[in-house]
């Protein structure tokens, strides 16, 4: 007699596989996205031109005079900036995610499960922080506690922080009413225990698309806060500080703002459209058609 087989479950990397063949775009983003990481981690060893090392004499080369990408007004080489400008905004990005995502954690967890005093205060905090324009607030935390690598990651942490609370306070508020959860308060586990080994685990599904979303957001305010002059103190390279220091050689050496620009775009971009296939693998129902 023969038995009924139930259909299996694609498995994660089978899913990976075929997400990747349909999202080529997104695969080649990522690619590109790799290489950019790789060649900003490595540039203290790649024998590049010193970023900061002043040189008049080679002062607005045009590419292919000076280097790759020819040199900004104080003769430095402008591909050697730039990599190591994209290294200063990765780390930037990643630490102020990711510090606005632990914090925004807690805070969602707390709020959606307690509820009660707990997510009145949390919440209210929460919404008047999101209710300020984000490079406003930014200016203002960066403006009061002075310039600094430290600055821009608090004020961009601050910023992010109410996004990852909504969203893991949301997610908390559906999953708490699960009978495992409830189980788990019958049987008197504590909180904190509840927390961490019945809720986090479900909820980490959107926290880690936000954290790809919001890299994207981070990298973008590093850039603004530089070229207002309140992020990387110079001669210290950063993308949004080459454009502003290069703004007023734009027209005679349009290189020396080009070059950035692209740069940063392409990071953006490539960020985006990863953090929008990370989106579509953690989505079960796009995960069911696979």
């Amino acid at each position: 007699m023969n038995e009924l087989a139930l259909p299996k479950a694609p498995s994660r990397g089978k899913t990976l596989r075929r997400l990747a063949s349909r999202n080529k775009v997104a695969c080649a983003a990522a690619c590109i996205l790799l290489v950019i990481v790789v060649l900003s981690l490595l540039a203290p060893w790649l024998h590049l031109p010193d970023p900061v090392a002043m040189a008049p004499v080679d002062r607005l080369k045009p590419p292919g005079e000076a280097g790759l990408m020819g040199t900004d007004k104080f003769g430095r080489s402008i591909f050697s900036r730039i990599l190591f400008g994209t290294r200063i905004s990765l780390v930037v990005g990643v630490a102020a995610v990711l510090v606005a995502a632990a914090c925004g954690t807690v805070i969602g967890l707390i709020a959606g499960y307690l509820g009660h005093w707990q997510e009145y205060i949390t919440m209210r905090v929460m919404d008047v922080l999101f209710s300020f324009p984000s490079i406003i607030l930014a200016i203002l935390i960066v403006s009061i506690i002075g310039a600094g690598f430290g600055s821009i990651v608090l004020a961009i942490a601050l910023v992010q922080t109410p996004i990852f609370a909504r969203i893991v306070r949301g997610s908390t508020l559906s999953v708490k009413n699960i009978e495992y959860v409830h189980a788990a308060e019958a049987s008197g586990a504590t909180t904190g225990l509840i927390l961490r080994r019945h809720i986090l685990p479900n909820v980490a599904a959107p926290i880690l698309v936000q954290l790809a979303l919001s890299m994207s957001g981070a990298i973008t305010m590093e850039a603004a806060l530089s070229y207002l002059g309140l992020g990387a103190v110079p001669p210290t390279p950063s993308l949004g500080s080459m454009l502003n220091e290069n703004r007023s050689s734009m027209e005679i050496a349009p290189w020396t703002v080009l070059y950035p620009g692209i740069a940063l775009a392409v990071i953006v971009l490539c960020i985006n459209m990863f953090g929008d296939a990370v989106r579509d693998y953690m989505d079960p129902r796009i995960r069911k058609n696979m």
